[in-house]
């Protein structure tokens, strides 16, 4: 192997060590950190939405607040809870008297079955509270949607005391949603599960903290 020689005239020469620039490089970790930190929750934005509830959770079942304040006696409104309307119904002290005057026209008066209603409305106003009506519109024949008729007398008969009709088949039911006998539906309209949050405001879908 040949030697390698240096030449002893020549002169070695050697550079210092770069300064380090101290506030340049926290810089650079600062500004790290933080895309980082922005990074991680950019990313975990999506996990977090996704715990949020859906619109398809909501209308498979989400609680509905209405506000009842605005209804009028002898008057009602619609409210929409799991894609079906719901009714909630203000009736007159008149209205809610005549309810148990006509049970032995019903198929089911005391409310026997149970699937229908929730026990704390299995009474002949259906109710929390007597004068406030919460049914499900749809009928329990083949899901038709009846007509209210809430009027007494008038197109249904110089007999009929207020309640609804279902234009499809015929089914008659008063103004807690009790089915007549004689109508093809076998069973009254559903009451759904509702509590009140304040005297004016109705929760529908939770359960009222009543007893049965």
């Amino acid at each position: 192997m040949a030697d390698t020689k240096i030449d002893k005239n020549s002169t070695l020469s050697f550079q210092p060590p770069l300064e380090v620039d101290l506030e340049k490089r926290q810089f650079l970790v600062n500004t790290t950190a933080t895309a980082g930190a922005i990074g991680a929750a950019a990313m975990a934005m999506p996990f977090v939405g996704s715990m949020l509830p859906s619109e398809r959770a909501k209308a498979a079942g989400a609680p509905v607040e209405v506000d009842i304040s605005k209804i009028p006696p002898g008057a009602m409104m619609t409210a929409e809870w799991r894609g079906k309307p719901v009714w909630i119904i203000n009736r007159t002290d008149a209205q809610t008297a005549e309810l148990s005057q006509h049970n032995d026209q019903l198929s089911d008066p005391m409310c026997d079955v149970a699937s229908q209603q929730p026990g704390y409305c299995k009474n002949s106003s259906r109710g929390i509270k007597p004068n406030i009506g919460v049914v499900v519109g749809i009928c329990t024949h083949l899901g038709c949607s009846p007509t209210a008729k809430l009027e007494t007398g008038g197109d249904m008969g110089e007999n009929w005391t207020g309640g609804f009709f279902c234009p499809c088949h015929g089914s008659k039911f008063d103004l807690a949603g009790r089915v007549y006998k004689g109508s093809p539906a076998p069973t009254n309209l559903v009451v759904p599960p509702h509590k009140y949050l304040t005297d004016t405001t109705i929760l529908i879908g939770v359960d009222a903290d009543v007893e049965a």
